[in-house]
């Protein structure tokens, strides 16, 4: 499976952004995906989930009510939808995959990751 992120920027506080995650080589809508991101010096750390179908979701308490994650299978493509963007949410941002049904709060709980795309967000 090999992920493509794409659709980071630079946006001024309260703005939007959209990434994308292009998956390819597997069966997309076989697992769930997942975001993460990572500031500098700090872990990489959970941002949001979806399930397979796209019916269930969940979010860090940091990002729920400001980010939307959702799935096209047929185009075989994650996004987040990032509003009301904070200096705290500059990071890189990686989309990941995952098979396991049991977790998804962890680096771990992942198979396969993408390359990150960068969002700064400026005060």
């Amino acid at each position: 499976v090999q992920l493509q992120a794409s659709g980071g920027g630079l946006v001024q506080a309260g703005g939007s952004l959209k990434l994308s995650c292009a998956a390819s080589g597997g069966t997309f809508s076989t697992y769930s995906m997942g975001w993460f991101r990572q500031a500098p010096g700090n872990q990489r750390v959970f941002v949001a989930t979806i399930d397979r179908t796209g019916s269930t979701t969940h979010y860090a308490d940091s990002v729920s009510g400001r980010f939307t994650i959702s799935r096209d299978n047929a185009k075989n493509t994650v996004y987040l939808q990032m509003n009301s963007l904070k200096p705290e949410d500059t990071a890189v941002y990686y989309c990941a995959s995952r098979r396991n049904t049991a977790g998804y709060r962890y680096v771990g709980d992942y198979d396969y990751w993408g390359q990150g795309t960068q969002v700064t967000v400026s005060s």
